[in-house]
């Protein structure tokens, strides 16, 4: 009985014509503005603005011919050791001696290079085809080095000829910063472990490259300048030594600024 008398008064009741009606608080106004502002410079931002964005992927430091890794073309045991690791060698400069059944013979270079890694000691019992030496195929002393990126073959479509790149060296002390470079070329191929391995000389590096599937070739080349290392840093003068080769590196690939939109259309 209660609500239906409530009902009823409230039936009989005027109509409150004469009650100000309450608007919004400024308060309120005001959060509704900021609002409506930062909506709006949202939206020009996205259409206007631009997002830039780097792609990391593991490397070394080589020279641009590459390596190759020289096999005993016989079996026997090593007498001699005719070469030294960091020694230049001409094609067919002789490397090792191996005695044989049939006598001693001669383990020689197929290519002009640097001994990288001399694997085959004196005493050491070598099987034909066994690796025995590391060698970079270098024309010069005054060749430059590179450094090769291994990028995901899934994202190695963003990767663009021209793009900046810092080259992070892990022996060289932070204070010094980053190599930087320019991709020079972009692999067309994914690559497998064993041609890593063909162009690095190192199957281990090769292994640690492939680990998560085949990945693409960068290619990247460092600017030069006149300092100790002979390549530009992001400090000022880099370190005060000369970087060698088949040191590991890691590079940040600048990829082509994007409007956010573009991430919301198909």
């Amino acid at each position: 009985m209660q609500f239906r008398q409530q009902a009823l008064s409230k039936l009989q009741s005027p109509e409150e014509l004469d009650v100000p009606v309450r608007y919004a608080r400024p308060q309120g106004l005001l959060v509704l503005a900021v609002t409506l502002v930062v909506m709006a410079a949202a939206s020009v931002w996205a259409v206007t603005g631009s997002v830039a964005s780097t792609l990391r992927a593991p490397g070394v430091l080589t020279y641009g011919q590459g390596s190759y890794v020289l096999q005993s073309p016989v079996t026997g045991q090593v007498t001699r050791v005719l070469a030294e690791e960091g020694e230049r060698l001409a094609a067919g400069a002789p490397v090792l001696n191996v005695r044989t059944q049939q006598g001693d013979e001669v383990v020689r270079t197929i290519a002009a290079g640097r001994v990288s890694t001399l694997v085959a000691r004196i005493g050491t019992v070598v099987t034909t085809g066994a690796d025995v030496a590391s060698l970079e195929r270098v024309a010069g002393s005054d060749d430059p080095l590179l450094a090769v990126l291994y990028v995901p073959a899934d994202s190695a479509a963003t990767a663009r000829v021209g793009a900046d790149v810092d080259v992070t060296v892990p022996s060289v002390p932070k204070q010094y910063g980053t190599l930087r470079g320019t991709v020079k070329a972009v692999g067309r191929a994914a690559q497998t472990r064993q041609r890593i391995a063909g162009f690095l000389g190192d199957k281990e590096l090769a292994g640690q490259f492939t680990k998560n599937g085949p990945p693409v070739a960068v290619l990247v080349q460092l600017k030069k300048a006149r300092t100790k290392s002979g390549y530009a840093w992001s400090a000022d003068d880099g370190p005060p030594f000369a970087l060698e080769s088949m040191t590991p590196a890691t590079g940040a690939l600048h990829l082509a600024e994007q409007r956010p939109i573009d991430w919301l259309l198909p």
